[in-house]
C-alpha cells in the first residue's frame, strides 16, 4: 500500500489554518499531526504552501456522450484536477439526455475508464419520465436535475402535474435551473422585433431577466416547501433572489439551498462589451449590483456553495450572432484560483473558500468521506502556492474547447499538486494517469 507524507503544510480545514503534516496510506488520510515520523514512499515538503481539501463542483457539463466535439469526460476531468477540483457532478443535457437508468449507467462506465477526478451524474427529468426517475439509487447518484427554464428538446419540464410528482415523490436532492420560460419568450419576441437576428449581446440579461429568474426560483421554492422537498437552486444570478434563502440555520438542517457560480462572481454586464458572446451564459451575467449582492450572500451564508456551471463550446460556435451563439463556457480549471484571487484582494478568507467549495458541497449532497481533511476520509487534497504568478493563455488551457473567458487574466496563486483518493494525479504540470477517480457515494437514508 503506497504511502505519501506531506510535511510543513499550512492546512486549511473546518474553519482553521494551522501548520502540520498529513500521512496518506492508500486511498485514505491515515494521520494528521505535527512532525509525523513515517518512512513514506514519497515525502512532499509543502513549506509555504496551503493544503486544502479537494474542491467538489456540483455543476458541470462535460458533453459526453453525443457532444464530444466540444469536450469529453477525460479532457474536462483532466482540466478539473489541474485546477484543484477533485470531484464533479455532471448534468444530464448530453445527447441523448440522461433520462433513463441505462443511459445514466453508461455515463458511469465512461467515467470509470477515463475520469481522473471522482464523479457522479444527475438523472434528468422530463415531462414523461417520473417512473424511471423513481428507480434511482439515491446512495449512488448525486440527485435529480430539473430544467425549469428555457432549454432544448425534451429537457424543459413545464407540466404542472409532472412537477408536483417530482417534488412530492423524489426522496433525495432535486437541483434546478430556474428561469421562467414565458417571460423569456415574451422578452425575446420584443428584442427580435427591434433588432432581428442581430440582438446586441448587452441585452442578454434583459431578455433572460431578473423577473424571469425570480419568478421561477420563488415558484420552485414554494413548491419545495409545500412538499418538504430537499431542493437546491443552481447558479443564482440576481440580487433579488438572494432574499429567498436562509442563513439562520445550519446547512445540515436546510431543506432549501443555493449556489453561486464563478462567472456571476467574476463578471458583470460591463464585460459584454469586451467579451461579447463568450460571456453568454444562462442565467445571464447581470449588473454589478447583482454581482456584489451575490458575493455578499455567499459571505453571509444565504448562498451555500461555489460551483462553475462549466459548459464548453467551440469558439466557432460562440463567435456567432446572438440567437445562434450557445450559452455557457469553460471554467472548471480556474475556479479555485479565481477564488484565491478574491482572497488575495481581501474579499474572502481561505477558510470561507474551503467551506463553500469543499465542506458545504459534501454536506449538502451527503457525500461519503470527502470534502474534509479528516483521518479516515479519502485523501482528496490540493496543494496551492499563494505566491505564484501566471497568466491564462491558450497554451495552458486544458479544456478540449481550447479557450476561456479568463484568457489574459493574471492570477497570483497556482495549484501545484492534486491528490484524488490518495493518488497524486497532478504535480507541477505533470499528470499521472495510472489511476482513475472513484464513483462518489452518498450517505442517505
Amino acid at each position: 500500500m503506497k504511502t505519501i507524507l506531506i510535511t510543513n503544510a499550512n492546512i486549511v480545514n473546518e474553519g482553521k489554518v494551522f501548520t502540520g503534516d498529513v500521512l496518506i496510506k492508500g486511498q485514505y488520510i491515515e494521520q494528521i499531526g505535527k512532525e509525523i515520523s513515517y518512512p513514506a514512499d514519497l515525502v512532499i515538503d509543502a513549506k509555504g504552501k496551503y493544503l486544502l481539501p479537494g474542491a467538489i463542483d456540483d455543476q458541470v457539463h462535460f458533453r459526453e456522450p453525443g457532444l464530444t466535439h466540444k469536450a469529453n469526460i477525460y479532457s474536462e476531468a483532466k482540466a478539473a484536477v489541474a485546477g484543484g477540483v477533485t470531484s464533479f457532478m455532471e448534468m444530464p443535457n448530453t445527447n441523448p439526455p440522461t433520462f433513463t437508468q441505462a443511459l445514466l449507467e453508461d455515463k458511469y462506465q465512461i467515467a470509470a475508464r477515463t475520469s481522473l477526478a471522482n464523479y457522479s451524474f444527475f438523472i434528468g427529468a422530463s415531462n414523461d419520465n417520473l417512473d424511471e426517475v423513481m428507480k434511482t439509487d439515491i446512495n449512488k447518484v448525486c440527485g435529480l436535475k430539473i430544467f425549469m427554464g428555457s432549454s432544448t428538446g425534451n429537457l424543459l419540464v413545464d407540466n404542472p402535474d409532472t412537477l408536483e410528482g417530482f417534488f412530492s415523490r423524489f426522496p433525495a436532492l432535486i437541483a434546478s435551473h430556474c428561469e421562467d420560460e414565458p417571460t423569456i419568450r415574451k422578452n425575446t419576441a420584443e428584442y427580435k422585433e427591434r433588432y432581428g437576428e442581430d440582438v446586441p449581446i448587452e441585452y442578454h440579461p434583459l431578455i433572460r431577466s431578473e423577473e424571469a429568474c425570480y419568478k421561477s426560483s420563488s415558484f420552485a421554492i414554494a413548491l419545495a416547501k409545500k412538499h418538504g422537498t430537499r431542493f437546491h437552486v443552481l447558479h443564482i444570478s440576481t440580487a433579488k433572489e438572494t432574499a429567498l434563502f436562509d442563513n439562520t440555520i445550519p446547512l445540515e438542517k436546510k431543506k432549501i439551498t443555493a449556489e453561486a457560480c464563478i462567472h456571476h462572481l467574476w463578471f458583470n454586464d460591463a464585460d459584454y462589451k469586451r467579451l461579447g458572446t463568450l460571456l453568454k451564459w444562462n442565467p445571464a451575467v447581470k449588473t454589478s449590483h447583482d454581482q456584489q449582492e451575490i458575493f455578499k450572500a455567499l459571505l453571509d451564508d444565504r448562498i451555500d456553495i461555489i460551483a462553475t456551471d462549466h459548459a464548453p463550446h467551440l469558439l466557432e460556435e460562440k463567435n456567432n450572432t446572438y440567437f445562434k451563439a450557445p450559452s455557457g463556457g469553460p471554467l472548471v480549471q480556474h475556479s479555485l484560483v479565481a477564488m484565491l484571487e478574491f482572497h488575495q484582494q481581501g474579499r474572502i478568507s481561505l477558510e470561507k473558500i474551503v467551506q463553500k467549495m469543499c465542506h458545504n458541497p459534501a454536506i449538502l449532497f451527503q457525500v461519503e468521506k470527502r470534502g474534509f481533511i479528516r483521518e479516515g476520509y479519502f485523501a482528496d487534497l490540493v496543494l496551492a502556492d499563494l505566491n505564484s504568478t501566471w497568466t491564462v493563455h491558450k497554451e495552458n488551457i486544458l479544456s478540449k474547447c481550447g479557450w476561456s473567458p479568463l484568457e489574459g487574466t493574471k492570477f497570483h496563486s497556482a495549484v501545484t499538486h492534486t491528490f484524488v483518493s490518495g493518488h497524486l494525479v497532478y504535480a507541477e504540470g505533470r499528470f499521472d494517469e495510472s489511476q482513475m477517480g472513484e464513483r462518489l457515494t452518498f450517505t442517505r437514508k
